[in-house]
């Protein structure tokens, strides 16, 4: 026996466990699963890319069940720019400014408010955190009357106060809280408690420590809610009445029958791409954090 070779020393008596063996069933189950979750998710893409190919046809061309644009034209993309009044630059900046700070106050305070529920003790906390909940299930519609009433009283429905209005009305949402106090729960209080020895106080714990280990539920937040704001419509075309104030979306809806916008298919598929476009590179690049702060927060409830 050569020197250096692994030797392995079985008690006398000791029978063998051969490894169990795999049912062949198996293997052919989980490739049908897969091949069933390839093509539902190829159905899923047969909406976006069939406007994608849209966006480059002629008028004559888009009504016609063709996967290849022939010809192939840009006349759609500049159709859209030219028609929309205020200009494409000016909707996506009125998106990325209201979507932007309605991401970061969600975010801010659905982890205040998350870890609050999750880790301090007060009276009435399990009421509240049912309360919260219970928002979910009171229809926008129903609180538009008395919302609408309120803010122009105190005049948020003239010039930028119409922004305020509907930053304040997607401010928080109980989705957020429940995701990060739910992410929260799953956390091990070890690291409170040592925390709290080296004499850090529940803020500071919060920040040091609770903040950083959420990362993927915080990311799950941020995408959730930066594509709710980001497609928008019922508050912003409630609130938003001045053109230059417009949404991308309230934009596509002001002015789908400017020139002929509403029969035109190429621009108006053209439109929808550039408003799709920041919500598609948002989730690649956050992709990986998404679906493991989704998966976190399920844990425990």
């Amino acid at each position: 026996m050569s020197q250096g070779a692994a030797t392995t020393i079985e008690p006398i008596g000791t029978p063998r466990v051969a490894p169990p063996a795999r049912h062949p069933s198996r293997g052919w189950r989980r490739r049908l699963a897969y091949i069933v979750l390839v093509g539902y998710a190829l159905l899923m893409m047969v909406p976006f890319a069939w406007t994608v190919v849209t966006s480059f046809k002629t008028l004559p061309d888009s009504t016609r069940p063709t996967l290849i644009p022939d010809p192939f034209t840009l006349q759609g993309w500049q159709y859209a720019i030219q028609v929309l009044d205020p200009s494409i630059v000016r909707l996506l900046l009125n998106s990325l400014v209201i979507a932007g700070a309605v991401t970061i106050s969600n975010v801010l305070l659905g982890s205040l408010a998350g870890y609050a529920f999750a880790r301090l003790r007060f009276r009435g906390r399990e009421v509240l955190f049912i309360v919260v909940l219970a928002t979910l299930m009171i229809p926008d519609q129903l609180r538009l009357v008395p919302v609408y009433i309120l803010f122009s009283g105190i005049g948020l429905t003239r010039d930028l106060g119409q922004y305020v209005a509907v930053f304040l009305l997607l401010a928080i949402s109980a989705t957020s809280i429940f995701l990060l106090r739910q992410y929260f729960l799953t956390l091990p209080k070890d690291l409170e408690e040592a925390a709290r020895i080296d004499g850090a106080g529940h803020l500071t714990t919060f920040w040091r420590v609770m903040m950083p280990l959420a990362s993927p539920a915080i990311a799950a937040v941020a995408v959730l809610q930066f594509q709710g704001a980001w497609n928008g419509f019922f508050w912003p075309v409630v609130f938003l009445t001045e053109r230059e104030h417009a949404t991308l979306p309230l934009g596509l809806y002001l002015f789908r029958f400017a020139g002929g916008f509403a029969t035109n298919w190429p621009p108006l598929m053209a439109t929808v791409v550039i408003a799709t476009i920041p919500i598609v590179v948002l989730y690649v690049f956050f992709q990986r954090y998404f679906v493991e702060g989704i998966a976190a927060s399920g844990v425990k409830g």
